[in-house]
């Protein structure tokens, strides 16, 4: 057993997806170091964890050099919502290309394998439905989502620059929507803005027509994906694309999420942000036939565990 466990960083682990990444790579035996400066994760996220021997916490900004000794590192550092990476963008886009270095250095310096975690939003408002990963994109350079969009496209170009270069080994996965307990309740993303909107019978604010589309994954899918990315053969590097091909118009997921709530909150349009797409949907047949993996869990099932986990915050005052 000795000889199989891994010593593995995640940064941004203490975040929604990290802390669930840190979760998994425990329970599979691993020696886990979560990194995060706690800007939008929360120490909330992994106390269940602290008392692992096998789990450790540090805090530090990966904008700034670090040296530790790993075996494996899964770069997830960087908020992921408009709200959050909008609020400062010049450290956001800091943290996508500076934070990419640091870890890629690191990767190079241990011999580490690299996972960077980049996103649907390298196709910006796409032009072509759904998304392969051999499009290039359609994304506004100088917008305000543009800290993050293309702070994302140029850790993917570092990614393969030191993997060409320097032959660090690498795996990029384009996460698309992806929604479920420890949830940000104010990351403004729309799966949390609904239903807490819907569990405190406020008005549930829809932008535009609620025509535009989105596929939503389930957490434990994504996660899934993940390991099985990082855990496959050398030769597979990616980008590929991780998220559920199931599509689903703003409006729908409103109405569903009422439905589920029994609330009787009333859908308000607002005007449409900057840039927001109007579809998303990920082509996942490269996932499919080089990882085995697609999601499993539908969303008529996944949002009632979401909700659970909304209701717990509510009732306890805590959003």
């Amino acid at each position: 057993m000795y000889a199989l466990r891994k010593r593995i960083l995640v940064t941004g682990g203490a975040g929604f997806l990290g802390s669930h990444l840190c979760e998994r790579l425990l329970n599979d035996g691993h020696d886990v170091i979560c990194l995060d400066n706690f800007f939008t994760g929360t120490r909330d996220n992994i106390l269940h964890l602290l008392p692992n021997p096998r789990f450790e916490v540090m805090r530090h900004d990966i904008t700034q050099p670090l040296y530790v000794e790993v075996d494996e590192i899964y770069n997830l550092a960087c908020p992921a919502s408009p709200p959050h990476y909008q609020h400062d963008p010049i450290h956001t886009l800091k943290t996508s290309v500076l934070g990419a270095m640091n870890m890629l250095g690191l990767a190079k310096r241990t011999g580490a394998k690299m996972f960077q975690a980049s996103t649907s939003e390298v196709y910006g408002d796409p032009v072509q439905h759904p998304q392969n990963e051999s499009y290039w994109g359609n994304v506004n350079p100088i917008g305000i989502r543009s800290c993050y969009d293309e702070g994302k496209r140029a850790a993917e170009t570092l990614c393969f620059d030191y993997h060409r270069e320097h032959g660090v080994r690498i795996k990029v996965a384009r996460i698309f929507n992806t929604y479920g307990p420890r949830m940000h309740p104010r990351d403004g993303r729309v799966v949390s803005n609904f239903i807490i909107q819907a569990l405190k019978g406020d008005d549930i604010t829809v932008y535009g027509e609620g025509n535009q589309t989105r596929s939503f994954c389930y957490v434990d899918d994504l996660i899934e994906a993940f390991v099985r990315l990082m855990n496959s053969s050398d030769e597979i590097t990616g980008p590929i694309n991780t998220g559920n091909p199931g599509e689903f118009t703003i409006l729908e997921l409103a109405e569903k999420v009422i439905a589920m709530t029994g609330s009787k909150s009333k859908i308000i349009r607002l005007p449409l942000p900057q840039d927001d797409p109007k579809q998303r949907r990920p082509d996942i047949t490269k996932a499919k036939a080089l990882l085995g993996w697609e999601p499993r869990l539908p969303l008529e099932q996944g949002l009632p565990k979401t909700i659970s986990y909304f209701d717990g915050l509510v009732r306890n005052g805590l959003v």
